[in-house]
């Protein structure tokens, strides 16, 4: 197998597959592959874990189904790109080195690599698209590929070193690291701060990947530019209706 990242602001993931190689990713994600490899779309992949290695998936962000992409009598070549502008992150998965990813953030990954719930706790209405704080945890064995949308800052933590972050900017990090989220301290903070009245907390050892360009704060950015009557409806779905969701985006900035 040989890997090549091609691009800057839109990056590709292309990954040469020998005969009998495989990748997988969530369903969605091909961009473009060559005629010599095969795809076949499961709901057990990355390392099996049967019904409840597919429920915990799902529970964490994740698809349902998963696709495999394998080349078969020729090598072969797939390729995956960045959704937003970002980085195409490689991380190598193994007992003791497992990793923690925005919800958006797997990419693809080689067989034996696992994808699960690693944290979910609810923010209130209308915050992350109404569906809480999703974290994904990467485990198993192999070599996982992350997409981190903006521009990548990392950071490593030593031992009992303090990391505090806007939700919607942690991309990864290794399990390693202490986490949790906390209110903004001060009522005013929270309500005229302009920054939210959440924030992550990260206690080292371990290596941070901050991602400058959050997902949520980029739609909540187009939003501005969208009709009226969509923006509400979008709002307003999943999240106790428009006027709960314009009320929590005007004091939240709608970008947790």
């Amino acid at each position: 197998m040989q890997v090549q990242i091609q691009g800057t602001t839109m990056p590709v993931l292309n990954v040469q597959l020998d005969p009998n190689e495989s990748v997988f990713s969530e369903s969605g994600e091909l961009s473009w592959m060559t005629a010599s490899i095969q795809m076949a779309t499961h709901t057990q992949m990355g390392g099996g874990g049967g019904l409840f290695g597919v429920l915990k998936r799902v529970a964490g962000g994740g698809s349902i189904f998963m696709t495999e992409y394998r080349a078969l009598q020729y090598p072969g070549v797939v390729s995956f790109a960045t959704k937003v502008p970002g980085h195409i992150v490689p991380v190598e998965v193994g007992p003791g080195q497992e990793y923690l990813v925005h919800r958006h953030g797997f990419l693809c990954a080689t067989p034996q690599v696992t994808i699960g719930l690693g944290f979910q706790q609810s923010l209130g209405a209308g915050i992350f698209g109404g569906n809480g704080f999703l974290l994904q945890r990467v485990g198993g064995m192999g070599t996982a590929w992350l997409e981190l949308s903006g521009e990548l800052i990392r950071k490593d933590l030593a031992p009992g070193e303090v990391l505090r972050v806007h939700p919607g900017h942690v991309g990864a990090f290794q399990a390693s690291v202490g986490f949790q989220i906390m209110t903004v301290p001060g009522i005013k903070n929270m309500i005229f701060g302009g920054d939210g009245i959440f924030l992550a907390v990260l206690q080292g050892p371990g290596t941070v990947w901050l991602q400058t360009l959050p997902i949520s704060r980029l739609a909540h950015q187009i939003s501005e530019y969208l009709p009226q009557q969509q923006v509400q409806q979008t709002m307003g779905a999943g999240a106790g209706g428009a006027l709960l969701g314009g009320i929590v985006g005007s004091i939240l900035g709608g970008d947790q």
